[in-house]
């Protein structure tokens, strides 16, 4: 009996140790917050009023090519600012905004990144569903 309680013991010892190590750091969230918002903001300004695909028309395959190229290119100098490569962003942005209760909070203590945070298109942004690249 005592045998079964320590190794209970020592498993919710690791689960719990194991959770903390997972949390993000406060210059993390921060820093990812911020690209997040200015990514969308960005991501918004560049499709806003449809540019010249108006009335149905769809880009072709060498436009979609070449808007690929210009937004990678936008994306990477505006990562620049928060020392990060677009690869590096892509990477670590699921595992830092992963911890939820993290960015709540960097958010309540900033109320103005929040309003502009929750201005964001949700289903571009990774936050509320799986379509877009989630930037």
């Amino acid at each position: 009996m005592n045998l079964a309680r320590n190794i209970i013991g020592i498993s919710l010892m690791v689960l719990l140790f194991s959770g903390v190590s997972l949390a993000a750091e406060p210059a993390e969230v921060e820093k990812f917050v911020k690209a997040r918002i200015d990514i969308g903001e960005m991501m918004t300004n560049y499709f806003q009023g449809g540019g010249m695909f108006k009335d149905g028309q769809r880009p072709s395959a060498d436009q979609m090519k070449d808007m690929g190229a210009d937004i990678h290119t936008k994306l990477g100098k505006l990562l620049a600012k928060y020392d990060l490569t677009v690869e590096e962003y892509r990477k670590r942005s699921p595992e830092v905004f992963a911890d939820d209760a993290s960015v709540k909070s960097y958010l309540n203590e900033h109320p103005d990144l929040k309003t502009r945070y929750e201005a964001l298109p949700l289903d571009r942004m990774g936050r509320g569903g799986s379509t877009g690249r989630g930037y």
